[in-house]
């Protein structure tokens, strides 16, 4: 399989998502600003969101997908019909398992609330228990999203990565229509819209995968409940790879708690959008690449190809880095012109896009790091090693939380994003120890030639992007048009002159990026 072409289906997929999402994110801010009412759903919308995170694009699909492909790639691999089997024995335990949290988290939303919140800063008991209405509506998508990471998984190991990509385009459809046709003068009202409309996404999400596993010949039947041993040892496997998945989501919700808590109204906010902007090349490269690593790395190792499996992980990194060193240095040095031109207009004025871009190039400092962990962690996945993971994962959350308690008092808001960047890099250092002790991950010849140029590249495209700041900036807050004809010109001068400096400084040759585009792992 061609990892590149690979990346790029889920990646062109994903990059609609979340150009869809900043326009979601556009209209949010413009109809609801940065205040309470933004506050308390993105707080009733975090732990959905988290869900989505560790389950459709971490720990049940980290587990599931390399068992399922066992399971395949028995009998000389005639072995779908013992996969799908597995596959029903898991629906049909994960099923009930997920009505019942569902109804416990229904029962405790109000602690559950405040745990996320830290019970605000200074609102009265209306004020909260309108937040906690807002975590009611949003908490059946948990359902709706756990069931989706298994069809997803299902399609991913049967090479239908786009499938499973596409699905959050529907969530953010629906809430840009709750937004466009359901907004109020009151922001409170429009927020409520928005809770109802992620539960109805998760809906609309479960329908297409389940449309498309017809379609590709999966029909999946509910069973009497019961664990047999392949449910079992999804089961041990499962927990643990959630809690090493969760590092980073964990983190965030510790900073948002945190910042809600110490913090001013509006804080929170700042911290979303500013997430929201680093997400993208996250989503686009992190996600994309581990989503395509995970079933390739696990077939290889099923095949006893030691040697396929550690060049397609180098090959991995070395896309990820030369992708993600760009993206970091452009949204450090950009930043302003950017959170502006997406953000800024009615209830979110200039003071609230300073604050955001602030906290925007905070987070950037982490971004190779969080993209290195999607990379790394299929290396332990694959050989069904879900606990070395967790162990690094929980270091990362003690240094995220000593991080937070240090920094919020001395630079504020901007204390989250760096101690949530330092926790990732803290992560990232002990999976690559790890694996290179184990000896399944040493770095090639080619590796280590092409990222310390592509990082010269980076800096030099990031000097030329601080100078064209200034040609850019009278546009960022014009009209829409100027807005979004500023950004494409931005980001496309961006890429040229960061593709001629990889050029210039030999990261890449013309040869090998023509290879490159050609060239299948071994499988």
């Amino acid at each position: 399989m061609n990892l590149t072409r690979a990346l790029g289906s889920v990646g062109g997929l994903t990059l609609a998502s979340r150009v869809l999402g900043l326009v979601r994110d556009s209209l949010f801010a413009r109809f609801v600003g940065a205040g309470f009412a933004s506050d308390a759903f993105l707080i009733a919308f975090k732990l959905p969101n988290m869900f989505r995170a560790l389950f459709a694009e971490g720990a049940f699909a980290a587990v599931f997908v390399p068992m399922f492909n066992h399971k395949v790639a028995a009998r000389d691999g005639r072995g779908l019909p013992d996969g799908l089997r597995f596959a029903e024995d898991a629906l049909s335990v994960l099923l009930p398992v997920l009505v019942v949290l569902l109804a416990v988290l229904q029962l405790a939303a109000w602690p559950l609330t405040w745990a996320l919140s830290g019970g605000f800063n200074d609102i009265g008991e209306a004020e909260f228990a309108f937040a906690v209405m807002l975590s009611r509506l949003t908490l059946p998508y948990l359902l709706f999203i756990s069931l989706v990471s298994l069809l997803g998984g299902i399609l991913n190991s049967m090479n239908r990565f786009w499938v499973n990509a596409a699905a959050p385009i529907l969530l953010n459809l629906t809430l840009i229509a709750a937004l466009v046709l359901f907004h109020a003068e009151v922001p409170l009202l429009t927020v409520r819209n928005q809770a109802i409309a992620v539960t109805v996404a998760g809906a609309l999400q479960l329908a297409w995968l389940w449309w498309a596993c017809r379609r590709a010949g999966v029909s999946l039947r509910l069973r009497r409940p019961q664990l047999n041993p392949d449910v079992k040892r999804l089961l041990k496997l499962v927990w643990p790879a959630a809690l090493g998945s969760s590092a980073v989501q964990v983190n965030l919700v510790v900073s948002t708690a945190l910042a809600a808590t110490l913090l001013p109204s509006g804080s929170v906010s700042y911290l979303y959008f500013a997430d929201r902007l680093n997400q993208l090349p996250l989503g686009l490269i992190g996600i994309g690449l581990g989503t395509v690593l995970l079933p390739t790395i696990s077939r290889q190792l099923g095949g006893g190809d030691e040697v396929g499996a550690m060049e397609t992980q180098n090959r991995g990194v070395e896309l990820a880095l030369l992708l993600t060193l760009p993206a970091t240095v452009a949204l450090i040095v950009c930043g302003m012109p950017i959170v502006a031109a997406l953000l800024q207009g009615g209830r979110f004025d200039a003071e609230d896009a300073i604050t955001t871009a602030q906290v925007l190039a905070a987070f950037s400092i982490g971004l190779p790091s969080y993209i290195l962990v999607k990379v790394l962690t299929p290396g332990f996945y694959a050989r069904s090693d879900t606990r070395t993971p967790v162990r690094f994962g929980l270091i990362a959350m003690l240094v995220n939380l000593v991080g937070n308690l240090l920094l919020i008092p001395s630079i504020g808001v901007l204390g989250p994003p760096l101690a949530t960047a330092l926790a990732s890099t803290v992560n990232v250092v002990l999976l690559y120890a790890t694996l290179r002790k184990r000896g399944h991950l040493v770095l090639d010849a080619q590796l280590k030639r092409r990222i310390p140029r592509a990082a010269l590249a980076a800096v030099l495209m990031g000097v030329a992007m601080w100078f064209g700041n200034v040609l850019f900036q009278p546009f960022v807050t014009g009209t829409w048009v100027e807005r979004w004809g500023a950004m494409l010109v931005l980001v496309g001068s961006g890429m040229l002159v960061y593709a001629l400096a990889v050029l210039a400084t030999g990261a890449f040759r013309p040869s090998e990026v023509r290879q490159l585009l050609r060239r299948s792992p071994k499988a």
